[in-house]
C-alpha cells in the first residue's frame, strides 16, 4: 500500500514567509529552509525578527490570506488523491496553513504549532515530533505504507531518501547539484508521471 508525502512550501504553495517578507518590507525573512538547514536555528532567528518589528501572528495570517495555490496545484493533488492516498508533510504551522488547506481542497496535513500570547506576539513554536518528516514517514512504513515522497528544500532530504522513491521538485540548483542521484523536476506533470512510474 502506497502513500505519497508531499512538502507544503515551494511544492504547492508559495513560500508564507518570502511572501511576509514583502509585504513587510523585512528582507531577512526571506531566509527559508532552502538556504538554512538547521530549523531550530531559523525559527529562532525568524522570531527575534518579528520581535524586533513589533509583528505578530496577526500580520503573518493576513499576508497568508492573500496567497493562493501554485498555478495547478490543486488540479496536481487532486489527480495525484485519485490514484493513491498522500499527505502533506509539513514544518509550516497550523495556524498558517488552516486557509491554505482550504483552497487546496482540505488535504490531510501533519504540520507543527505556534505558541501565541493573547496580544498575539509568537513565543515559541512546538514541533510534533523530532526530525518531523522523516520521522513521520518511518512511522507510516511501520504501518504497512510504501512511502513516495518529494520536496524542495534540505529538510525535505531525509524523508526523501528514506522512502521507496522519492523527487525534488522545483528545488535550487545548489541541492539539486549536491544531491544528483535524487530524480529532480519542475512540473507538475512530471511529478505526477515520476510518481506514477513508482506505484
Amino acid at each position: 500500500m502506497n502513500i505519497v508525502c508531499l512538502d507544503l512550501e515551494g511544492v504547492l504553495v508559495p513560500e508564507i514567509w518570502i511572501a511576509f517578507a514583502e509585504a513587510s518590507g523585512i528582507p531577512e525573512l526571506k531566509r527559508t529552509t532552502r538556504d538554512e538547514p538547521d530549523y531550530d536555528k531559523l525559527m529562532k532567528y525568524r522570531l527575534d525578527i518579528l520581535d524586533r518589528h513589533g509583528l505578530g501572528l496577526k500580520e503573518i495570517q493576513e499576508t497568508i490570506a492573500k496567497i493562493d495555490p501554485m498555478p495547478g496545484a490543486k488540479e496536481f493533488l487532486d489527480e495525484l488523491r485519485s490514484i493513491t492516498q498522500a499527505v502533506i508533510l509539513s514544518d509550516t504551522f497550523s495556524q498558517f496553513a488552516k486557509p491554505l488547506m482550504k483552497k487546496l481542497g482540505w488535504p490531510a496535513i501533519f504540520c507543527n504549532e505556534l505558541v501565541v500570547a493573547d496580544d498575539g506576539k509568537i513565543t515559541d513554536y512546538h514541533l510534533r515530533c523530532e526530525k518531523t518528516k522523516l520521522t513521520t514517514v518511518r512511522a507510516l512504513q511501520s504501518c504497512g505504507f510504501e512511502t513516495i515522497a518529494s520536496g524542495d528544500s534540505f529538510n525535505d532530504l531525509a524523508m526523501i531518501q528514506a522512502s521507496k522513491a522519492g523527487f525534488l521538485f522545483r528545488a535550487p540548483d545548489s541541492i539539486k547539484a549536491d544531491y544528483p542521484d535524487i530524480p529532480a523536476c519542475d512540473t507538475y506533470d512530471e511529478l505526477l508521471s515520476l510518481i506514477k512510474s513508482a506505484l
